[in-house]
């Protein structure tokens, strides 16, 4: 069995930021979105995993990702020349599976508690398809399967107005080869209004022609950070249950760190507090300043006489003389650099792209 992860998109629900960023290397708790992912098919056995890219994408994914030898896989690269949808992403992987089963895993999504029980489940009774499905609140966002009087699905349906049950559709997908017949002769599957070939169409098109296909819940916590509240929610939820305390620099006797802190190498943390949960990478300078809790401090940053909570800084970020009106549910963009005055307020909350200026 085989995987794959795309890595291409367009990112819109995450702009000005991915327009000189892809939105798969925004790190989460200080670590690329598209970690999570790898981690994930990694744990569950899978050994060779296909990265779909864009045009122009190529180089920045491997410099970050390299040839999978760091989890264990073996990566490919494969070129999705135009953005056609999600089923078309796995088109242009056919080659590459060679008749293999294979599991979709979008690489903008997060399963924390893994996905080993649905890949068994995929594995041992061998469906042509399996479709994830989790209960949400808000489902009629998101695909939606139909069930009939019996149980047994027979609908993938992309939001529904009056969604007959609470389940939704969350991105991973499981098929085996026979998917492929649905993109040959006269009834294959065609793109949808918005010009895309839906990940719904596969299922629907299997269903209608006779093959099993099948449903199974996924019982653990799942996130989408593709909006920019999700993403500090995200972050939020990582810090707080999965940080794991590592601390590779030592902290001037003037500081005070309480809660679960993580701290890279080559850190100076002078006179500042530390309230955890809190990450802060390599070589991170921090002087007369309060972290936390829940931030992601990137690599390189530097904060001076400054107050920063709930926010994720990328790498290089700069911030200055920020802490009568501190830096809170912020999202700020690599080699940024954020400048206080004399002005009060409450909080400055941002949404910043890369190497941005700005004084308050």
């Amino acid at each position: 069995m085989k995987a794959i992860i795309p890595t291409g998109g367009r990112g819109t629900r995450m702009r000005p930021l991915t327009f000189s960023t892809n939105k798969h290397f925004i790190p989460v708790a200080n670590k690329p979105l598209i970690f999570y992912p790898i981690e994930t098919v990694a744990r569950a056995g899978i050994k060779e995993i296909a990265l779909t890219y864009n045009a122009g994408g190529l180089d920045e994914a491997k410099s970050i990702l390299g040839d999978g030898l760091r989890w264990g896989v073996k990566f490919s690269y494969i070129l999705q020349e135009q953005p056609l949808g999600l089923a078309n992403i796995f088109q242009v992987c056919e080659e590459y599976l060679a008749g293999s089963s294979f599991l979709m895993h979008n690489g903008d999504n997060i399963f924390i508690d893994g996905i080993e029980d649905l890949v068994e489940f995929f594995q041992k009774k061998k469906p042509n398809a399996l479709v994830s499905m989790i209960k949400h609140k808000d489902n009629r966002r998101l695909g939606v399967p139909f069930f009939d009087d019996k149980g047994k699905f027979i609908r993938y349906i992309e939001k529904p107005e009056n969604p007959p049950n609470n389940y939704g559709i969350p991105g991973l997908y499981f098929f085996d080869n026979n998917v492929f017949k649905c993109f040959q002769g006269h009834d294959k599957i065609t793109p949808s209004e918005r010009g895309e070939l839906e990940i719904s169409a596969p299922y629907n098109w299997l269903i209608d022609h006779g093959f099993r296909v099948e449903a199974l819940e996924y019982k653990g916590i799942w996130m989408d950070p593709g909006k920019f509240d999700d993403w500090l929610e995200a972050n939020k939820y990582l810090l707080e249950h999965n940080l794991e305390e590592i601390r590779e620099s030592k902290i001037d006797q003037t500081s005070k760190v309480s809660g679960k802190v993580s701290i890279g190498k080559d850190c100076v943390i002078v006179n500042s507090e530390i309230v955890g949960p809190v990450v802060i990478g390599d070589g991170v300078i921090i002087k007369n300043s309060r972290i936390g809790p829940f931030s992601a401090i990137g690599n390189g940053c530097e904060i001076v006489g400054s107050n920063v909570e709930n926010s994720v800084l990328m790498t290089g970020v700069k911030i200055y003389d920020i802490k009568e009106h501190p830096v809170n549910l912020s999202l700020i963009g690599t080699d940024s650099e954020i400048l206080g005055s004399d002005g009060k307020g409450s909080t400055t909350s941002l949404f910043v792209g890369e190497k941005c200026k700005i004084q308050l």
